[in-house]
């Protein structure tokens, strides 16, 4: 009987056949200078000892591994995930398998995730930087120096030659508080992200790019800076907000996390939502559309972002001498719903989305 715990190699089947090990790979192959006798003698023994091909193995004697490398920060909520399914789902068309990592918003692990990727051979690496990233980019360098294609997703550093498919959060961020003014609201706070990443930074600089088109002056004080994205953060934003002397009477949050968490402080003080107060965040996860009121949003495209990074990849895996990667912008939708609709006694959300 086999023994299962066992990995069976080329060299035990061979030495059982009495053939080569040669003789054995080309058989699994089904190489045409194989008898079929021999052929089936191979694949009877291989099934018999449940052999399992070595594919790493193999990618290191082909040069080649037909993996896509992917590191993301996290797979929580709803973003990441629909990244990963538009990334799986082109790249297994292609013919290509996914390798995951994760680095838990850690550069170190970050790091690791690099070099485990590069050391497994992979055609290329798509990668979206943890929070921990800072200026030391070499891991990124390296990937660069060996000629493998290397795909940042939504965020990225500020590496120079660098090929990206991002969200144009500044827009995102500048439709929904534009969306807050014209419902009737003037002093909008912000709860923001860190801004050593792109995505943060871009939803900011919306923000004030819409108060100030807007005719609008930007309080510092109205913003409040995210030491988490979770729902605790935004109750401790929500708190401070209520705070402060003249306060806001809307707030666009750069994460929906957060606005769950205003919406639980607002309610404890018996301010309703859009009545008393507009409320709209970036980030479209599901339960958006389950909360009282249900949250206006602005979707990231996840599933089409993992879809394009792949696309952008295989381009670069065809390219010629000349061929310069492109950054993809993907535009930003903004998911109108109760929440934003300020001072209606019953709120109605437009047909226009």
């Amino acid at each position: 009987m086999a023994n299962t715990n066992k990995r069976i190699s080329i060299a035990e089947l061979a030495a059982q056949l009495g053939l080569s090990t040669s003789t054995v790979s080309r058989g699994l192959s089904d190489h045409p200078s194989i008898s079929e006798a021999t052929k089936a003698r191979v694949r009877q023994l291989a099934q018999e000892l449940n052999y399992l091909p070595n594919s790493l193995a193999a990618a290191l004697r082909k040069g080649r591994s037909n993996t896509v490398g992917v590191i993301v920060p996290h797979i929580n909520g709803y973003f990441f995930p629909a990244v990963m399914n538009g990334i799986e789902k082109i790249a297994s068309r292609a013919g290509f398998n996914v390798m995951m990592c994760q680095s838990n918003e850690d550069i170190r692990r970050e790091r690791q995730n690099v070099e485990a990727l590069l050391a497994s051979q992979v055609e290329g690496i798509l990668v979206s930087v943890s929070k921990g990233t800072d200026l030391d980019l070499n891991h990124f360098r390296q990937v660069q120096q060996q000629g493998t294609p290397l795909i940042f997703f939504d965020r990225m550093p500020d590496l120079p030659g660098s090929t990206a498919v991002v969200l144009d959060d500044h827009l995102g961020a500048y439709d929904a508080v534009t969306h807050l003014i014209r419902q009737g609201c003037r002093r909008i706070a912000h709860f923001a992200g860190p801004q050593h990443l792109n995505t943060s930074r871009n939803r900011l600089l919306g923000y004030q790019a819409a108060l100030e088109a807007h005719g609008l002056p930007f309080d510092e004080r109205l913003v409040y800076s995210l030491p988490r994205s979770n729902q605790e953060s935004g109750r401790d934003g929500m708190d401070y907000l209520m705070g402060l002397a003249e306060r806001p009477d809307a707030v666009f949050a750069a994460y929906a996390f957060p606005a769950v968490g205003a919406l639980e402080v607002l309610e404890s003080h018996g301010i309703r939502v859009p009545q008393d107060f507009a409320i709209a965040c970036f980030s479209n996860e599901p339960f958006t559309t389950m909360t009282h009121p249900r949250l206006t949003a602005v979707d990231q495209r996840g599933e089409q972002m993992g879809e394009t990074a792949v696309n952008l990849l295989l381009q670069i895996l065809k390219r010629t001498p000349n061929y310069s990667p492109p950054r993809i912008v993907l535009k930003p939708q903004l998911m109108l719903r109760e929440s934003s609709l300020f001072g209606q006694e019953e709120p109605v959300v437009p047909r226009e989305f």
